[in-house]
């Protein structure tokens, strides 16, 4: 569930100016379906080019949905093919929006960006390390806690082997990274950590005495109609109702089947365990393009800027990396993830009010480059550079 921040931030600056200079070319395969629709043919030849089940798309201009698309299937090997409302793992794009759901904590008073790790979980013992006693929800959020990038092996293992409420399995998990000693000194440097956002997810469970999910579903995904969104694999165990899960290795593609193994454990939901249809992941974008243009939904207009500034002297803010790219008229957001086994990326165009967000059921490096192709084809084609 990491995010490609280096290489794939580098591989991105390239794309993007081949796309607005209309350099971008897939090559053509003959295997390719026909579709008579443009953005259904690039997904398809993108799709095969890069042989990936399925390939989905969203562009949204000037604040609309514009272009909802998807080809492919849902399970390699399969006859089922995939829709424009399926649902897609969407990995650490979670981390976003646990962040815009502690700034609705934040508004609400129930919690603040300056709230300890101490403050809201000392159970008048020792068992926190001291050097974790006041590190920051907004530290946590800006991966600046010191907390791992790596789970410690013996709490991974257990992690996988957990069961009850998720947030008991999340709350036995943080204990025990808070326990030992962080990787670093808090604030000292950036560490990308799905640990950090554990515990900032437990913090805001004990803020509220609500789990981390019932957090999401009444704050986020109720208010703004995302009525798809849910957790771990889309699919139900047994069934091709939804997209699977695929790894590719010298052997091939093996779809991989709902239930255990299919996604990451419920320790680590705040970072990445959230899976929705793309239409409704879009929604969710208009809500944070609206905060950026001065018609906020749920949030305060300053709630918005908060999320979208980088913290520190890196490009990460709080859930969103923060570029500056061209075609997007300065400044963009962009957030992606992947549970190994799906992969999504999405790109903000803050000042031209637009999007593009383009996923695939199948993790790993062909992945990458199929919705990076993807996205830079749409970008050229919906809202090329010079078109500001």
């Amino acid at each position: 569930m990491k995010k490609r921040i280096g290489p794939l931030v580098l591989m991105l600056v390239t794309c993007v100016n081949a796309v607005v200079s209309g350099a971008v070319k897939a090559d053509e395969e003959t295997t390719a379906g026909t579709h008579s629709d443009p953005t259904s043919q690039i997904l398809e030849t993108v799709r095969v080019k890069h042989k990936l089940p399925a390939l989905a798309a969203v562009v949204v201009v000037d604040g609309k949905i514009v272009a909802t698309n998807a080809v492919g299937f849902r399970k390699d090997g399969g006859t089922e093919a995939v829709t424009v409302n399926d649902r897609f793992h969407i990995g650490s794009v979670t981390k976003s929006m646990t962040a815009t759901v502690a700034a609705m904590l934040v508004e609400q008073g129930k919690i603040s960006w300056t709230t300890t790790i101490g403050e809201l979980l000392s159970d008048g013992t020792n068992a926190i390390h001291p050097e974790y006693r006041d590190v920051m929800l907004e530290q946590l959020l800006a991966h600046r806690g010191g907390a791992p990038g790596t789970a410690p092996k013996d709490l991974w293992s257990k992690a996988w082997e957990a069961g009850g409420p998720p947030e008991e399995q999340r709350l036995q998990f943080v204990k025990g990274l808070l326990a030992r000693k962080p990787e670093a000194m808090p604030g000292a440097r950036y560490i990308y950590s799905n640990q950090g956002y554990a515990i900032a997810g437990v913090m805001l469970e004990k803020a509220t005495g609500k789990s981390w999910e019932e957090l999401m579903r009444t704050l986020l995904f109720e208010p703004i109609g995302m009525k798809s969104a849910g957790f771990g694999a889309p699919a139900s165990p047994g069934n091709v109702d939804q997209p699977w899960g695929h790894t590719r290795s010298v052997f091939g593609i093996r779809p991989v089947p709902p239930g255990p193994g299919a996604d990451n454990p419920p320790a680590i939901g705040p970072a990445g365990t959230v899976h929705c249809s793309l239409p409704d992941l879009a929604r969710y974008i208009l809500v944070h393009l609206s905060g950026e243009r001065g018609t906020p939904e749920l949030l305060s207009a300053e709630s918005f800027k908060k999320l979208h500034t980088a913290v520190g002297e890196g490009d990460y803010a709080l859930g969103w990396v923060v570029l500056q790219r061209e075609w997007a008229g300065g400044r963009a957001l962009m957030s992606n993830g992947s549970n190994t086994m799906f992969y999504i990326v999405i790109w903000m165009a803050p000042a031209r009010n637009c999007a593009v967000i383009t996923a695939t059921n199948i993790g790993g490096d062909e992945a990458f480059a199929g919705c990076d192709e993807v996205a830079w084809r749409l970008i050229g084609q919906f809202f090329p550079a010079g078109d500001n």
